[in-house]
């Protein structure tokens, strides 16, 4: 699957997109077939403040659990309850229904173009 070219990326497979001072996080095609069949998922309330770089919550497979990292500084002002009620979208739509949360960006961590994401997979 080809990583959208509109979207941001970090080391850890999480992708951001940034729509003023807002932007939608989730986790990347390649990371949710890793993990195999999402069953579970932990994710920041509104309101937490999380941190780029550091874990911000967790995501449960049949396979393993797997920390999520934050890729931007910033305020939690929405949670994808649709994931939350089916963690499965995740491997089905990873791109669209399976985001994960909404952040107010205060500051942004290490991020990738898509060019930059695939090098990295294919290192």
């Amino acid at each position: 699957m080809s990583n959208p070219t509109h979207l941001q990326y970090t080391a850890e497979h999480e992708w951001i997109a940034v729509d003023g001072e807002n932007a939608k996080v989730g986790v990347t095609a390649y990371a949710a077939d890793a993990l195999g069949d999402v069953v579970y998922v932990d994710l920041p309330e509104v309101g937490a403040t999380i941190t780029a770089g550091e874990s911000c919550g967790e995501l449960e497979s049949t396979k393993s659990v797997s920390d999520l990292y934050a890729p931007v500084t910033g305020e939690i002002v929405e949670v994808n309850a649709a994931v939350d009620a089916d963690p499965s979208l995740i491997n089905s739509d990873p791109f669209g229904e399976g985001w994960l949360f909404v952040v107010k960006v205060t500051e942004t961590g290490e991020l990738l173009d898509a060019a930059g994401y695939q090098a990295l997979l294919e290192d």
